[in-house]
C-alpha cells in the first residue's frame, strides 16, 4: 500500500491523508479544509491534488473544519463513497459544514455585487453550498468507540477517544495484503490528559505505522486549572481597570465552551464581576448545545458538577447574540463588555468585525487563548505586530493583546510523548509527523528518534511513501 499526504503536510491545516492498497482500494484520514495560508488558501482548497471519484471511504476523525471542512467539496467534485465516525462528530459536522456553506455563499454574493457596481467580470463561486452539504450528510454513517469495524474484506477500523473535543478520535486501520495484516494508525488531534472538561486520551493496539500531529510538539502548555484565575485578570484589567471591551477570538467548538465553562465557575464563586458577556456566533451556540448532549465524552469531574449544576455552560450575564444588527450594536455600545467570538484565528466571522472596530482604542484588550497560524490575523496580533491590515485598511494596534498559552486543546510534547507511550517503538516501521509548523515538527523528529522510534518522516505537500 502506498499514502500521500495532501494537507496538514509541514502546516497546522488542511488535513487530509489519502491511502491506496495493492488491491486498488483507495480512503481518506480526514478531509479538512486549509486555513489562514495567505493568498495560497483559495487554491490550496480548489484543488485537492487527487481525483475523488475512486476513493471508496473516509475515516473522519472530528469536526473541526481543518479536518472535516472540504468533505462537501469532495462530494461535489464525485466522491461518493461511506463517511465514518462518531455520533458526537456527525453533530457537530453537520453545524459546522452548514455555518462553512453559508460563509462561501455570502462572500461569494458579495464579491459579485461588487463586481458589478465596479463594472469588473467576476466568476466568485463557493467551493460548496447548502446543497453539497445535504449530500454529504447522507454519506455519514456513525460507529462507536472501541470495537473494530469491518468495512471490507482485508480492512477494518478502530476508533478511540482522542479526547480533543467532543466525538474526536484516533482512528486505526488494519489491512491484511497477502496474508499479512499491519495497523495504520491516525492520531487525529491528541487532546490534553489533564483537561478540565473531556476525558483523556485512550491507548490504542500496537501499530507498524503511525501518523502523529505535532501542533506543539516543542513546547508544554502553563497549567490549565490556572485559566480562570488567568481569565479573571484580563476581565479586572480591561473591563474594570480601563473601562474597556474584552474581545477573545475563540473557535465556536472546543474552546467556546470551555471560557463558558470557567466563567461559570467564576460565577458559581461570586467572583466574576457584573458585567455583560457575549457570546457572539450562532455556531457557537449549536455547538454548546450538541457538546451538552454528548455528556458521554466529559470527564469524571464534570460529570459529577452535573448532579449540583445541570448546565455548567451557562450563568448570569450571559447573552448569545445571533442576528448580525446585534452584532453590529455591539461595536457602539460603550459599556466594558466580554465579547467571546469566532473564527478562533480572528482571521474571519463576526470577530474580525470587532477587531476592526475596536483595536484603535487603547482601552481594550485582544485576548488570544489557542493556536493561530502564523500568517492568520490572530498570529500577526500576536507576533507584535504595530500595524494589521484588515478589511483593505490599515489600523495601528492600540489596543492590549494579551494571550492565554493554557488554554489549547492540543496536547503538548508531554501528552503527545504519552499519547504514544502505549506503543513499543522497535515494532513501528514508521512514523509520520503530520499538522504541525515545520521547524516544530523537526524538533519533534529528533525527540521521538531519541526516544527509539527508527524512522521518523515529516512528509512534504503531496509527498507519498510506499509502506
Amino acid at each position: 500500500m502506498k499514502i500521500a499526504f495532501h494537507g496538514a503536510a509541514r502546516t497546522v491545516t488542511g488535513s487530509k491523508h489519502l491511502v491506496t492498497l495493492k488491491n486498488g482500494t483507495q480512503f481518506l484520514f480526514d478531509c479538512g479544509m486549509f486555513q489562514g495560508m495567505g493568498a495560497e488558501t483559495d487554491s490550496l482548497n480548489k484543488d485537492f491534488g487527487f481525483d475523488p471519484s475512486p476513493i471508496k471511504y473516509l475515516f473522519l476523525s472530528h469536526a473541526h473544519i481543518d479536518h472535516c471542512g472540504l468533505i462537501p467539496r469532495l462530494v461535489k467534485k464525485g466522491f461518493r463513497g461511506r463517511i465514518f465516525c462518531t455520533s458526537g462528530t456527525r453533530d457537530l459536522a453537520e453545524i459546522m459544514l452548514k455555518d462553512s456553506a453559508k460563509i462561501q455563499m455570502d462572500d461569494a454574493e458579495f464579491l459579485r455585487k461588487r463586481a458589478v457596481k465596479m463594472h469588473i467580470p467576476s466568476n466568485t463561486e463557493p467551493l460548496y453550498t447548502l446543497d453539497d452539504v445535504d449530500a454529504t450528510l447522507d454519506l455519514f454513517e456513525t460507529v462507536n468507540y472501541n470495537t473494530w469495524i469491518p468495512i471490507e474484506q482485508g480492512l477494518e477500523v478502530y476508533y478511540a477517544d482522542a479526547g480533543h473535543i467532543i466525538g474526536s478520535t484516533s482512528v486505526h486501520a488494519r489491512i491484511t495484503e497477502n496474508g499479512k495484516t499491519k495497523q495504520l494508525s491516525f492520531s487525529g488531534d491528541v487532546g490534553r490528559y489533564k483537561d478540565i472538561i473531556l476525558k483523556s486520551p485512550q491507548p490504542f493496539p500496537q501499530a507498524d505505522f503511525i501518523l502523529i500531529e505535532s501542533t506543539y510538539g516543542n513546547s508544554l502548555h502553563e497549567d490549565v486549572f490556572n485559566s480562570p484565575d488567568e481569565l479573571l485578570e484580563w476581565i479586572k484589567k480591561t473591563c474594570i481597570e480601563k473601562k474597556g471591551k474584552l474581545i477573545i477570538p475563540s473557535f465556536s467548538v472546543g474552546r467556546t465552551q470551555e471560557l463558558l465553562y470557567f466563567l461559570n465557575q467564576l460565577s458559581n464563586e461570586r467572583q466574576l464581576p457584573n458585567i455583560p458577556i457575549y457570546v457572539d456566533s450562532p455556531l457557537s451556540l449549536e455547538a454548546t448545545e450538541v457538546t451538552k448532549k454528548h455528556s458521554e465524552g466529559f470527564n469524571k469531574r464534570i460529570q459529577d458538577l452535573l448532579k449540583i449544576d445541570n448546565d455548567p455552560f451557562d450563568f448570569t450575564g450571559l447573552t448569545f447574540i445571533e442576528s448580525v444588527d446585534e452584532s453590529k450594536a455591539l461595536n457602539t455600545d460603550t459599556r466594558p463588555m466580554v465579547i467571546i467570538s469566532a473564527s478562533g484565528m480572528a482571521d474571519g466571522g463576526r470577530v474580525k468585525h470587532h477587531i476592526y472596530n475596536n483595536i484603535e482604542d487603547s482601552r481594550n484588550t485582544i485576548l488570544i487563548v489557542g493556536y493561530c497560524e502564523p500568517n492568520s490575523l490572530g498570529g500577526r496580533l500576536m507576533r507584535g505586530a504595530k500595524e494589521v491590515h484588515i478589511f483593505n485598511e490599515a489600523l495601528p494596534v492600540n489596543a492590549e493583546i494579551g494571550i492565554m498559552r493554557s488554554m489549547s486543546a492540543h496536547g503538548d510534547y508531554d501528552d503527545l510523548c504519552q499519547f504514544l507511550s502505549c506503543q513499543n517503538p522497535s515494532l513501528v516501521d514508521k512514523l509520520f509527523i503530520v499538522h504541525g509548523e515545520y521547524e516544530v515538527q523537526q524538533d519533534f523528529q529528533r525527540s521521538l528518534l531519541k526516544n527509539g522510534f527508527k524512522d521518523v518522516q515529516v512528509p512534504a505537500l503531496h509527498q507519498e511513501f510506499f509502506l
